[in-house]
C-alpha cells in the first residue's frame, strides 16, 4: 500500500468514529477509576492485567510515581504496539479510556478531599467487600469501554497478539497473566492473604464484564432436526409469534432428508418449546446453545 491509500485508509478509520462512544467510554474511565482507587488499591488489593501490574509496580515506588502515571505508562506503549493488528479506532478508544481512568484516578488520590491511603472510605478495612465491590464497579468499566469498541487494560491487546501463537486461547492467556501476577504479588508481599482476595475481585470483575457485554437477558437458541417441519413451525409460530429459520439436511447414515429449524426463545421458554416439539415428533433432536446479543434489521423487498 503506497502512502497516498493508506492515508486515505487511515482518514476512512477515523471517520468510523461516534462521539456517542465517547460519551460512554468516558463514564466507563471514571467508573473502573472509583471501583480500583476508592476500594482495592486503600486496602492494597489488586485488580487484573496491567492494572493491577500498575497497582503493584505503583506500592513500591517513589510517592512521585503515582498508580496513574504507571497506568498510563503500561498501556499506552501496549496499545500502540498493537495498532497495526486492532486498528485506529479500537486504539484512540482504548487510549482515551486509560487517560480518563487515570485522570479520575490521580483526582481522587490527590485533589479530592477523600481519604484513600489507609482503607477504602465506604468498605473500612473489610476486605471481602473490597474485593466484591472493587470487582464488580471495575468489571462495569471494563464491560462498559469493550462494549463501546475499547479496552481498558493492555493485557486484552497482549492476549490478541500472542495467545495463538503460544497454543492458548485468548480467555487461557488473560487467566494465565493474572496467575502469574498474583502469584508475584504474593512473593514481593511475603503474604497470600491479599493476592487471595485479589482472586475474588478477578472473578467479580470478569462475571460482571460478561454481563455488560454479552448482555444480562440471554436468549437460548434452538437446533431441532425433525422430519415434521411444516407442523412443528406453525406450532412454533403460533406459541410464539417469533420468526423461524429453517435449514434443509440429510442424514448422514440413513441418507434420509431432514430438516434443521432455527428458533430463539428466552430461559422461561425452553420447556415449553421442547413439550411442543416431541408431542409433534417424538424423535425430534434438539440442540440448545446460550446466545447474548441479537440483532435483526427490517428488509422491505
Amino acid at each position: 500500500m503506497n502512502k497516498h491509500n493508506a492515508r486515505k485508509s487511515f482518514k476512512e478509520q477515523i471517520k468510523n468514529l461516534k462521539w456517542s462512544n465517547f460519551i460512554f467510554l468516558t463514564i466507563a474511565g471514571i467508573i473502573n477509576a472509583f471501583g480500583v482507587i476508592m476500594f482495592l488499591a486503600p486496602v492494597k488489593l489488586f485488580d487484573g492485567g496491567i492494572s493491577g501490574t500498575s497497582m503493584l509496580i505503583s506500592q513500591y515506588t517513589p510517592v512521585y510515581i503515582s498508580l496513574s502515571m504507571v497506568l498510563v505508562c503500561l498501556n499506552i506503549p501496549i496499545f500502540l504496539f498493537g495498532l497495526k493488528k486492532e486498528g485506529i479506532v479500537f486504539t484512540i478508544y482504548s487510549i482515551y479510556t486509560v487517560v480518563i481512568y487515570s485522570i479520575v484516578a490521580w483526582l481522587i488520590t490527590d485533589v479530592l478531599p477523600v481519604d484513600v491511603s489507609f482503607a477504602s472510605p465506604l468498605a473500612q478495612e473489610d476486605l471481602f467487600l473490597c474485593a466484591i465491590f472493587g470487582g464488580i464497579i471495575s468489571g462495569i468499566g471494563s464491560g462498559l469501554t469493550i462494549r463501546f469498541g475499547g479496552a481498558i487494560d493492555g493485557v486484552d491487546v497482549l492476549a490478541v497478539m500472542f495467545a495463538k501463537k503460544i497454543g492458548l486461547s485468548i480467555g487461557s492467556f488473560t487467566m494465565t497473566y493474572n496467575v502469574i501476577l498474583y502469584i508475584c504479588c504474593g512473593i514481593v508481599m511475603n503474604s497470600w492473604i491479599l493476592p487471595l482476595y485479589s482472586i475474588v475481585t478477578y472473578a467479580a470483575g470478569s462475571k460482571t464484564i460478561d454481563f455488560i457485554v454479552e448482555g444480562f437477558d440471554r436468549n437460548e437458541a434452538a437446533f431441532i432436526i425433525t422430519s415434521h417441519a411444516d407442523v412443528i413451525c406453525q406450532a412454533l409460530s403460533e406459541e410464539f409469534e417469533n420468526g423461524i429459520t429453517v435449514l434443509d439436511a440429510k442424514g448422514y447414515y440413513s441418507g434420509s432428508h431432514k430438516t434443521i429449524i432455527y428458533f430463539v426463545v428466552n430461559h422461561f421458554q425452553v420447556a415449553q418449546m421442547k413439550n411442543i416439539v416431541h408431542q409433534l415428533d417424538p424423535k425430534a433432536y434438539i440442540a440448545i446453545n446460550e446466545v447474548a446479543d441479537i440483532f435483526s434489521s427490517q428488509i422491505e423487498d
